[in-house]
């Protein structure tokens, strides 16, 4: 089943002489349950891509269907309540709230959805991330490695279409890194998620079950491991 299908996608910046192709005239698509892995070198628009893709900035032109739907013919307020639904994002900094507990961290998005939260499942998803005996510590009470399961938990609690994780072991050391690719490879496995993850780490990318390369804004090479 298709999960994620993307058009002609192209993202640009300046004008004129100062004009950039971030990311250049991109299609492809992924299937639901892939652990995709998006590699490239510094600059080559592999984050810009990502961004794209979870509907956080807008394409210069083309499109990106999500499950289905065509996330940039919505307007701003519909994007950012169909991203907290159905997208979940990893970013190499955590970006947890500092005066929340781990229980409260990983529940944000679907209390600021107004759903309810499942106690059985985020009982199975603290022990799947290890943090059952954390779960009302404050960030800073916590190392690293373990903010950042946190910050996968609250990416996967809403059972999202499709999980982004944008260098998510870049502030991490080699031990940390090896914990956290295991777990988005468990969580692929386990809760049959989608996932994509932009690295530069060969090692971690070779975790994944598909390489897609990029090169100045350009797919270069699209396999599978």
């Amino acid at each position: 089943m298709e999960i994620l299908k993307v058009k002609n996608l192209s993202k640009t910046y300046g004008k004129g002489e100062n004009k950039i192709k971030a990311v250049d005239d991109i299609s492809f698509s992924v299937e639901k349950g892939d652990f995709v892995a998006i590699v490239g070198a510094s600059g080559s628009g592999k984050s810009t891509l990502l961004h794209l893709l979870g509907g956080v900035d807008r394409p210069t032109s083309g499109k990106v269907y999500i499950d289905g739907v065509d996330i940039y013919a919505m307007d701003n307020d519909a994007l950012a309540i169909f991203r907290r639904r159905q997208v979940g994002l990893i970013y190499q900094f955590y970006n947890l709230i500092p005066i929340l507990d781990v229980e409260e961290n990983i529940t944000l998005p679907a209390k600021l959805d107004g759903q309810n939260v499942d106690n059985k499942h985020l009982k199975d998803l603290l022990e799947t991330l290890g943090l059952e005996n954390r779960k009302k510590h404050l960030p800073n009470e916590l190392s690293g490695g373990q903010q950042q399961r946190v910050s996968i938990g609250r990416a996967i609690i809403n059972n999202p279409a499709l999980v982004l994780a944008d260098e998510p072991t870049g502030n991490l050391d080699s031990k940390a890194s090896d914990e956290i690719i295991s777990l988005l490879k468990k969580s692929n496995e386990k809760y049959n998620q989608t996932i994509i993850v932009i690295t530069h780490d060969l090692e971690i990318a070779a975790m994944a079950n598909r390489i897609i390369t990029i090169e100045d804004g350009k797919i270069i090479s699209d396999v599978r491991n």
